[in-house]
């Protein structure tokens, strides 16, 4: 049997944190058998920062439901893609790797809205916007683009997410334990695995906030853009009171499949259901505690059998998150690492995948997922 031809793609992620963008290339290689199985090479992986000052407006429009002209939107589509563009050719420039030898790009783009369930959680009017023109990105890299990967799956009736469960199956999933992948970004959200060699089965969705509420309110409080080591929570003691308030959100009651963004869940949310008089540090443990509580409860009600959880994302760098939710869990908990995946490019990876399927016409979703009323291809390809 020949052995696979190996080819090598570049993703690019930026989450809702927009702590950074994340480049990734990836060379990915089929394994033939009786259930096709999927290996993925991390070639070189880099986070590349935001200009300051814009992503100091894309925080601020995630946090805010601020007004946008047409020439705003226009103007941020242009900035983000270049920015996008700029990091792509730096990793380029940094791996040693030529245009020429990347197959293509998979650019989440920057979202700027995700309204899966419409504005009031009454499923009229849904809609998912991601910023970053890809003919920009091909234009300036000389690299055909696919991007727009959401909008697609929304059409057909899904949430637009979790996008990567499909990835995960295909790289993680055992025939003999079932388990779960937790992505710890800027929202949280579970892969469910059952034990087996096939997608069929696999569930995922999201859990609720995560890294980007502690982001925030560290950035506010501290100064800083992430709470480093946890220390900021540490100090402080949950308010259980608040925490009580928070999981009220009627959000936490919807049933899967659903998913969710900073649009939701920014520092305008918090704050309406502060009393008053909690301390910075406080609320930052209650908001760790909020992560901890809605990732344990959906695991326990939708997953009860898994025997791992594998974590993946910025979360994993928080040793007081991952303390929390190893206490929290039901089950082992440990980082993608233990499996050869790096967790800081495991999302950047999906996209580079997510181009690769749709080049070859494969759909990217999972229905069992997102809801979709059926497999799509997903996004739109620019060529260079």
């Amino acid at each position: 049997m020949p052995s696979p031809v190996p080819d090598v793609f570049l993703g690019l992620m930026s989450g809702t944190s927009a702590d950074g963008i994340d480049a990734a290339l990836v060379r990915f290689a089929d394994i033939d058998g009786r259930h096709p199985r999927l290996q993925a090479e991390l070639l070189f992986g880099r986070t590349y920062a935001w200009d300051p000052a814009l992503r100091a407006r894309l925080v601020e429009l995630g946090q805010h439901d601020l007004p946008l002209g047409l020439d705003d939107v226009g103007e941020l589509d242009t900035r983000i893609a270049t920015a996008l563009a700029d990091a792509a050719s730096q990793a380029l420039a940094d791996s040693g790797l030529r245009a020429a030898e990347v197959a293509a790009i998979g650019s989440h783009g920057q979202t700027l809205r995700h309204r899966p369930h419409g504005r009031a959680l009454d499923s009229r009017d849904r809609f998912t916007l991601q910023l970053g023109d890809p003919g920009l990105i091909a234009e300036r890299t000389g690299i055909t683009t696919v991007a727009d990967f959401r909008r697609r799956d929304v059409a057909a009736g899904g949430q637009g997410a979790p996008l990567l469960p499909a990835l995960h199956a295909a790289l993680l999933q055992h025939p003999q334990e079932p388990r779960a992948v937790l992505n710890l970004g800027g929202i949280a959200n579970l892969t469910l695995l059952p034990a087996a060699d096939t997608p069929e089965g696999v569930r995922g969705f999201d859990t609720g906030p995560a890294n980007g509420l502690l982001d925030a309110w560290c950035q506010r409080h501290r100064g800083q853009p992430y709470d480093r080591g946890g220390l900021f929570a540490a100090s402080g003691q949950v308010d259980h009171a608040l925490l009580a308030r928070l999981r009220a959100e009627p959000w936490f009651a919807l049933p899967p499949p659903k998913s969710s963004g900073r649009d939701q869940f920014h520092l305008g949310w918090v704050e309406s259901r502060l009393a008053g008089r909690e301390s910075p540090a406080d609320v930052q443990a209650t908001l760790l505690a909020l992560t901890v509580t809605t990732v344990a409860d959906a695991l326990r009600a939708s997953g009860a059998e898994t025997a791992r959880v594998i974590a993946c994302g910025g979360g994993v760098h928080n040793p007081v998150l991952m303390q929390a939710l190893a206490a929290a869990l039901p089950c082992e908990l440990e980082s993608s690492t233990a499996h050869g995946l790096d967790p800081d490019f495991v999302e950047a990876m999906g996209f580079a995948w997510l181009a690769r399927q749709t080049l070859r016409g494969l759909p990217g979703n999972l229905p069992s997922v997102t809801g979709a009323a059926g497999p799509r291809v997903l996004g739109g390809i620019y060529p260079a």
